[in-house]
């Protein structure tokens, strides 16, 4: 039973009387240790199977330790999430405790939320009654009632989503609405299980008849609420073993705290402490970068980090990553995800997709990733999202611009918009989005900036194409939209590091990492910025082996570079201000969507005027100057695009824009270095598509044409294996 683990765990694994603290950092094998522990009590005769009660967090998590005993050859023992627990007791006491059946209990409690908004007069939409229901969640996790919600706001310094006097109302008229109808919700669970231990000494005695050894795993994420249920199992015993790591302390917006793991030994003075520092998870590149970054932390949760050591063999040095815009960075990191699934055979590494993550900030970020995934042929899953298109905002959001797109100048939200951008952002206006962002954090802010993008996506649209309207707008989502249903079985994880908490892959991307997102803009207080560091510490620790972390310096091509990288890079990143122990690596400065070396400023060949717009720049004229496009090429260019696009099963921007059609159409090369110095023509797209172009500027039938007319039927239904592996590796600009 002891045998493989290091002195550490099985430290855990003996020690089987007392309280015992176990802080255990990330890849230390605390499951291991916690579930040997129970398995050795179990076989050395000091725990009956039946009378351990282990809890965690997420059903994945009790259902991984229930399955790691049954391996070890026990069975018996009690693993379930703190609620599951309660409720299975709170079914069984109810009866004989209060009598008759126990209340029904909401499976969505927010549609109760609403109706006790509506009684008090306020009108929401579902995303502010979701953060109006967290904010409940909030109040009754830390045993805060109606009355008391104002003053708690205010001591904690929490950032609210709405007024706390109205929040109070609803949060109050919410409890009488169960009352009247007689059921509960899943925090109810909680408080009505240690209600009737605390008043029912008898069922109390029952309880701690049954249970007499208790397991807690990921205990720096205890809420009041949940640790005075435990005290309430516990009574006045001592068999306790509590398991956590302070510094990945990320949600205690919900109400967690690592108070009670900090503290553990001085309500428990005789408790034995064991530390899990031995990390067989990371590489020591990449442990090392994580120690790095918490020695600059600050803090109760900093005093008490742990000092992880790999145990892996060496690995690559982890890469630091700059771009000039977050296009570019996507793009960037596709390419590199492509480079990383390559088979062992082709000589790559051979990382399989599914072993492979992109972990952002906020939701909101996934779309572009989304979308350069997509072009790259690169199959991808999200993880605690929606897929962007699939959201309900932009799905409302879509109906709402094609009804404005179809009414055109009789629609009156469109009067006085003289843009695209200006045209997308009234519509979207009527739905409630402006130009400001929502102060705090939740639905509404992940609500406010996904529509931001459409916003942004028209802005970048209108850039390529001057003359386009909100019909051509809409074309464009579409196509956009059925170029992201790509394969999601093994796929690239796309996940916010909250919804990343307790994975692994061999190869993580930490993306977006820039002052402002991480941390997050509405991270005012020290505490709240120390938990944001926390968060990257998580997402660093997610990784194997392979590690990127990256940033754009502006939003979209040719914007104002006016970003800074994450302050929490300070001191590891080589060449960053110092502020810390330097955690190596290495940094790559992005040149943008086509890795070209940087160029000085692009002039106007007919006016001789600086461009700075991304499609005069790939015209190499100003907008108004005077095109010496040949139109009939250029249509014959878009016809034989079109015959491609459906051939590959892409959309038709994918092979290639339309500015880059012009740009062909406008110079007119006649050899392959004439048609490479094209923006828009990379290497690879050179290579698939460069003697179809180029025949059809010299006035010629293509030859994958010429080959399809001669080709048997069958073999001309559709392009090779390796043509599509190829033309899906291009990273598509736009």
């Amino acid at each position: 039973m002891l045998e493989g683990l290091d002195p550490e765990q099985r430290a855990v694994a003996t020690t089987l009387r007392g309280p015992m603290c176990v802080l255990a950092g990330a890849g230390t094998g605390k499951t291991r240790a916690i579930t040997h522990r129970i398995a050795y009590g179990v076989r050395s005769g000091i725990f009956q199977p039946t009378t351990v009660l282990a809890v965690t967090f997420t059903v994945r998590a009790a259902g991984e330790m229930r399955g790691r005993l049954r391996q070890l050859g026990v069975g018996g023992v009690q693993t379930r999430t703190f609620h599951a627990a309660a409720l299975r007791q709170l079914q069984y006491f109810w009866p004989r405790a209060v009598g008759g059946e126990m209340p029904r209990l909401l499976d969505r409690k927010i549609s109760l939320v609403a109706e006790a908004a509506s009684r008090c007069r306020l009108r929401l939409e579902r995303l502010e009654l979701s953060d109006l229901t967290r904010e409940i969640d909030w109040a009754k996790v830390t045993q805060t009632t109606p009355d008391d919600y104002p003053a708690a706001v205010l001591k904690t310094g929490r950032e609210v989503p709405r007024d706390p006097a109205q929040t109070s109302q609803v949060y109050a008229t919410y409890e009488r609405l169960k009352s009247e109808r007689g059921v509960i919700d899943f925090e109810d669970v909680l408080l009505l299980t240690v209600g009737i231990l605390g008043d029912r000494p008898d069922i109390a005695e029952t309880v701690r008849g049954q249970y007499q050894h208790f397991v807690v795993d990921e205990y720096q994420d205890v809420s009041p609420l949940q640790q005075r249920l435990l005290q309430m199992w516990l009574g006045d015993r001592d068999s306790l073993c509590v398991v956590g790591d302070a510094s990945q302390t990320i949600y205690s917006f919900a109400g967690a705290t690592p108070e009670y793991l900090l503290h553990f030994r001085s309500r428990h003075p005789g408790a034995t402490l064991v530390k899990l520092v031995r990390d067989y998870r990371s590489s020591p590149q990449v442990v090392h970068l994580a120690n790095g970054l918490l020695a600059q932390a600050s803090g109760a949760a900093a005093e008490h980090r742990l000092e992880l050591v790999s145990q892996r063999p060496t690995g690559p040095d982890p890469v630091f990553a700059e771009h000039p815009d977050e296009p570019a960075e996507a793009e960037a990191v596709a390419r590199r995800v492509r480079e990383l699934t390559t088979p062992a055979a082709e000589g790559g590494p051979g990382v399989p997709a599914s072993e492979i993550a992109i972990l952002y900030r906020a939701n909101s970020q996934s779309e572009v990733y989304e979308q350069a995934l997509a072009d790259a042929g690169v199959p991808y899953q999200l993880r605690g999202a929606e897929r962007f298109f699939e959201r309900p905002e932009i799905r409302q959001a879509g109906t709402a611009l094609r009804g404005a797109a179809r009414a055109g100048d009789n629609d009156p939200a469109l009067h006085g918009a003289d843009s695209l951008a200006g045209q997308v952002g009234a519509v979207l206006t009527g739905m409630g989005w402006t130009h400001e962002p929502p102060a705090g954090s939740g639905a509404v802010r992940d609500r406010w900036e996904s529509l931001r993008s459409l916003v942004r996506l028209a802005e970048d649209f209108a850039r390529a194409r001057p003359d386009a309207g909100l019909t051509d707008f809409m074309a464009e989502l579409d196509e956009r939209a059925a170029a992201q249903h790509a394969p999601t079985v093994e796929g690239v994880t796309l996940a916010s590091l909250h919804a990343a908490k307790g994975l692994e892959w061999d190869a993580v991307f930490l993306v977006g990492l820039t002052d402002g997102m991480l941390p997050i803009t509405h991270a005012k207080t020290p505490e709240q910025v120390e938990e944001e560091r926390r968060l990257l510490y998580v997402g660093v620790t997610r990784a194997r082996l392979h590690l990127t972390m990256s940033w754009a310096l502006a939003r979209s091509p040719g914007g104002r570079a006016g970003r800074r990288p994450s302050r929490f890079l300070d001191g590891l990143r080589p060449g960053a201000p110092a502020g810390g122990r330097g955690g190596g690596g290495s940094v790559e400065r992005g040149t943008g969507a086509r890795g070209r070396k940087p160029r000085g400023p692009v002039k106007c060949r007919v006016c001789d005027r600086t461009l700075t717009e991304a499609a005069e720049i790939k015209l190499r004229r100003c907008a108004e100057c005077p095109s010496t496009m040949d139109e009939q090429l250029f249509e014959r260019l878009r016809a034989w695009r079109l015959d491609q696009a459906r051939e590959l099963k892409r959309p038709p921007y994918a092979v290639f824009t339309d500015v880059t059609l012009m740009a062909i159409a406008e110079n007119v090369p006649g050899t392959e270095r004439e048609l490479a110095r094209i923006s828009g023509v990379g290497p690879h797209k050179l290579r698939q598509f460069g003697a179809d172009v180029l025949a059809l500027c010299a006035g010629e039938e293509p030859p994958g044409a010429r080959e399809s007319a001669d080709a048997p039927a069958e073999e001309a239904t559709g392009p090779s294996e390796a043509m599509v592996e190829e033309v899906t590796s291009e990273v598509t600009e736009k």
